[in-house]
């Protein structure tokens, strides 16, 4: 599977600092200093509908980490998934009438374009589940003939009790994982599993379901915790600087995955820093596909707003933080957007120099990004109302939004 064109990352000068980050697992601000080439996977998309503001703001924080990295001067080998067969795509193909194989197709394809136009660094590389297949079959037979992993009625699922270090990406009370389970495609209630919360690792053919040949498996298909595990372990490898995704993918999925991997390699841990963007809401509740409260980004283009824009709505708010998504967010932005490109359409104004500085601490601090914005906007202030006399100013701040931001001015 192909992702979507590299836009170009200017170079500025001098070098970046290292990332301090929020990390899940600890609780605290994790400092992270990875050697020439940084690692990060982020969990991708279940493309059964468009792209929508919750998605691009996950994107957009993973963006933002990378841009950290490429500043001090490093490579950065970037991985994702994408889930083309599950459950909620199969689901919404017998309600559309429509076929899954092309379902997925049509909105990972749309992803793409969405990705591009907001100008997201692509993944070096960008697998599917199904194509992950002939990985996870021998990952699933290991845990299996390990004792990690047992049989029930053709199914094969992970014990969790494999594990010592299960629970240590969450730090959730087994009270609060079952339910959690339960929610997010679980089955914390069949009869005959060895502990409520051991997830399943491989589904058997069910009528009239898509499957494959597992082997020894029987066929059937993958679940999906082991698929992102296969995946990284198969590009990145134990020890990966960032495992990212939404908040919602703090249990079940990074917990399990965690699980599997460190059961399956004896190294722990999986990543060093496991980063959480929040949830972005609509109408005073979560957006999301089963709720139906969905603010689209190819909806937005469609409708004439500036992908720069969108991508600004996004920044404004902390990547952890929780927010709503209001008509006054995007118009707000559409006029930041109107302020910058005005402030550096003028052959010259005030010294960039320290602007590039404070962009750098802003995002190395948590990704700070409401704070680089505001930079941004008293070097704009500045700028029309007095002006300056240095001719490379404009065009610096130009390349620092685009480099540390990903703003095209």
């Amino acid at each position: 599977m192909h992702a979507w064109p590299a836009s170009e990352v200017p170079a500025l000068p001098g070098k970046g600092r290292d990332l301090r980050i929020h990390d899940t697992a600890t609780g605290g601000r994790v400092t992270l200093a990875p050697g020439p080439v940084a690692r990060i996977y982020v969990c991708g998309i279940t493309p059964y509908d468009a792209t929508h503001m919750g998605h691009a703001a996950t994107y957009n924080a993973f963006d933002l980490v990378q841009r950290v990295w490429l500043d001090t001067k490093r490579q950065v080998h970037y991985v994702q998934n994408v889930t083309d067969v599950d459950d909620p795509l199969l689901e919404r193909a017998i309600r559309d009438g429509i076929d899954w194989v092309g379902l997925a197709e049509r909105e990972t394809a749309l992803f793409r374009e969405d990705m591009t136009a907001l100008r997201m660094l692509p993944p070096q590389h960008y697998i599917g589940a199904v194509e992950a297949i002939p990985g996870i079959v021998p990952l699933v037979e290991r845990l299996r003939d390990s004792g990690a992993a047992y049989e029930l009625d053709g199914d094969i699922y992970f014990s969790v009790d494999a594990d010592p270090h299960f629970g240590q990406v969450s730090n959730y009370t087994t009270e609060l994982m079952r339910h959690l389970s339960a929610e997010r495609g679980g089955d914390p209630d069949r009869p005959g599993k060895k502990n409520p919360l051991d997830p399943m690792l491989w589904m058997a053919a069910r009528e009239g379901e898509p499957s494959w040949d597992g082997a020894s498996l029987g066929l059937g298909r993958p679940g999906w915790h082991i698929e992102c595990v296969a995946i990284a372990l198969d590009h990145l490898g134990m020890g990966f600087d960032v495992q990212g995704g939404g908040s919602d993918l703090i249990f079940p999925h990074h917990e399990m995955g965690a699980s599997h991997a460190q059961t399956l390699t004896g190294e722990f841990p999986m990543a060093k820093a496991y980063v959480h963007a929040g949830m972005v809401g609509l109408d005073g509740e979560k957006m999301s596909k089963s709720r139906g409260n969905l603010v689209f980004v190819s909806r937005l283009r469609r409708d004439g707003v500036d992908p720069a824009a969108i991508r600004l709505a996004l920044l404004s708010h902390h990547y952890r933080a929780d927010w709503e998504w209001t008509d006054q967010v995007l118009q707000d932005a559409v006029e930041r957007l109107g302020r910058w490109r005005a402030a550096v359409s003028r052959p010259d104004g005030p010294s960039a120099d320290a602007l590039v500085e404070e962009l750098r601490e802003a995002l190395s601090d948590d990704l700070d990004a409401p704070a680089a914005l505001a930079a941004v906007d008293r070097w704009a202030a500045l700028q029309a109302a007095e002006g300056g006399t240095d001719d490379s100013a404009p065009g610096l701040v130009s390349r620092a939004v685009d480099a540390l931001l990903g703003v095209a001015l």
